[in-house]
């Protein structure tokens, strides 16, 4: 199997609900459910891979209150170089919502400092070589982000292939944002967008048509995939042909973290040298299989004939 990574935002979750409908200012309610757990993009997608069993590395930062220990104590090992940052930790309040929707509350906190250095000091490139590097968060950790040219001529230094998660940025699609991810886009190999994120980045309403402008801005052989929740998956894979696959239907219980779970579950069948088409269904899956379980289950990665021969 492909040696596995992941770069970028871990941060503290406090999950409460359901609520509904909104309270009033000045009003108080009781909800059924609060869960305070290891949050953010690159959080999510490493305990997912925890949960599958997947061997990987990860690069983050924490801040310098009892959250920053709590988040480094439940990485363990993995966590021993993060740096401390002076900062208090972020932390994210999510109300989730009857329909399984959230919203969310989240102070700026550790991450914007997560370094360039900081990354290189927690990852081994040599041991890396030939694998994927999940990157996530670009609008959060806003010091590794001016860096990322640094951090793509690291990569293709040691051949890993960069699959980026840009997440949505704080002040929207704008001009100036939708020119930074397309460059970024340019040094990836892999895209990992949900269905808003891509046709507004592309500026297309069909998912399939900014899938495929997307693609445009990426070197040859990438991969562009577009998730889409209850509708599944797609991707263009190499050669520029679509791959579809589509999501189990489940009763939803939270949908927090559940395209950060996609991510998880389709790089590590990929990395196992699954096809595209295999890997896509095993993000739908096991994303599928997170967001309705509660507490939160993974299940595992099923294998095809091909990987088991």
């Amino acid at each position: 199997m492909k040696p596995l990574a992941v770069i970028g935002n871990v941060n503290v979750d406090l999950i409460l609900g359901p609520a509904a409908p909104w309270p009033k200012a000045g009003t108080e309610i009781i909800v059924d459910h609060d869960e305070l757990r290891v949050g953010g993009a690159a959080g999510n997608s490493a305990l997912a891979w925890d949960g599958l069993g997947v061997s990987f590395e990860i690069a983050a930062n924490v801040g310098s209150d009892q959250f920053g220990r709590w988040l480094s104590e439940a990485f363990g090992e993995r966590a021993a170089h993060w740096p401390v940052r002076p900062e208090p930790t972020t932390l994210s309040v999510g109300i989730t919502h009857p329909d399984g929707e959230r919203t969310f509350f989240t102070t700026r906190g550790h991450l914007p400092r997560l370094s360039l250095a900081d990354v290189l000091a927690v990852l081994d490139g040599p041991k890396l070589s030939g694998g994927y590097a999940l990157l996530c968060g670009s609008f959060l950790t806003d010091d590794l982000t001016q860096d990322y040219d640094a951090l793509f001529n690291w990569a293709d230094e040691h051949r890993i292939t960069v699959a980026l998660d840009t997440g949505w940025p704080l002040d929207g699609w704008t001009d100036e944002n939708c020119a930074a991810a397309l460059g970024w886009l340019s040094r990836c190999g892999v895209a990992l967008l949900n269905e808003v994120e891509a046709t507004t980045l592309a500026g297309l309403d069909d998912p399939a048509d900014a899938a495929r402008q997307l693609r445009s801005h990426m070197p040859d052989g990438a991969v562009v995939v577009v998730k889409r929740g209850p509708d599944g998956a797609i991707a263009i894979d190499q050669r520029g042909e679509f791959v579809v696959a589509t999501a189990p239907n489940v009763k939803v219980v939270d949908t927090i973290g559940a395209g950060d779970v996609f991510n998880a579950a389709f790089l590590a069948a990929l990395a196992r040298g699954e096809p595209l088409s295999i890997s896509l269904t095993a993000g739908t899956e096991v994303a599928s299989r997170a967001i309705s379980t509660l507490p939160r289950s993974y299940g595992k990665l099923k294998a095809s004939a091909e990987t088991m021969r």
